[in-house]
């Protein structure tokens, strides 16, 4: 295993990783627009992080340009992307603080550019298999890393994501779990598809922080204070076993004179 940089992605509540060493934030230009990230190491391990929303939650999900920020990471040779998604549950046995490692999605977005071959391209169309869009491997990483951090995970979920800002309706997440949905969010796709597109190997983490409307005994209105406190809460737990992952990973692997994050 060489040393080529690990790509995380975060969103609401994880605007930086406190424990990257040597951070460098920079502006990345492609073919869809720029991207901003922040290259360092974490244990040795060169790493490129990206907020979705960028510095202060400046970008609502439905305009977050999912294509500039997979191509970056691409560009800046990422191959394994470990993103952290923060959810509603839809499923009623999940509580705030209950993390679960993806394994499929269903998509009620809308009006967002969800693929890098539009025709345009000299690819042309492209239909791109969508089995395991979360990658076997870096799922098993993300569950080796939570069990060796002592931090319970749920091991599968379905993730429905919806165009946002709103939150959704009772009706919406009644259609969600009839899918077959376990938690709601605004940002897991097309970042997900994107990223099988490129051939990038990747898998996300949820992060329940609330219930969706009208799920269990909910029948207070989200509030972003709901969120705030339950992120507080809980967002030790997702960065411990990042840290596992990339600790596991820097001991896995050797430096290559020709890597750079």
């Amino acid at each position: 295993m060489t040393r080529q940089p690990l790509g995380i992605i975060a969103g609401t509540g994880f605007y930086d990783l406190g424990a990257l060493e040597e951070p460098s934030a920079r502006t990345v230009s492609t073919a869809h627009g720029e991207a901003s990230v922040t290259t360092g190491t974490w244990h040795g391990l060169p790493v490129v992080f990206l907020t979705r929303h960028g510095a202060g939650h400046s970008v609502p999900p439905h305009l977050v340009n999912y294509r500039a920020n997979i191509r970056a990471l691409a560009d800046l040779g990422v191959q394994d992307v470990v993103a952290v998604n923060v959810t509603g549950s839809i499923d009623p046995e999940l509580a705030a603080g209950d993390l679960l490692v993806l394994d499929d999605f269903l998509d009620f977005t809308r009006q967002r550019a969800v693929t890098f071959f539009d025709g345009t391209t000299p690819e042309g169309v492209v239909h791109t298999d969508v089995l395991t869009p979360y990658h076997p491997e870096i799922r098993r990483e993300l569950l080796e890393a939570a069990a060796a951090a002592g931090r319970p995970v749920r091991d599968g979920g379905v993730y429905a994501c919806f165009e946002g800002p709103r939150f959704e309706t009772r009706a919406e997440i009644r259609l969600a779990a009839l899918a077959g949905a376990d938690v709601a969010g605004m940002t897991g796709v097309p970042e997900v598809t994107l990223a099988a597109e490129l051939g990038l190997r990747y898998a996300a983490i949820s992060l329940v922080v609330n219930p969706a409307s009208g799920v269990g005994d909910a029948e207070e209105p989200i509030t972003m204070e709901e969120i705030d406190a339950a992120l507080a809460a809980s967002s030790a737990h997702v960065l411990a076993i990042l840290d596992e992952l990339v600790h596991t990973r820097a001991t896995l692997t050797t430096p290559d004179d020709g890597d750079d994050a």
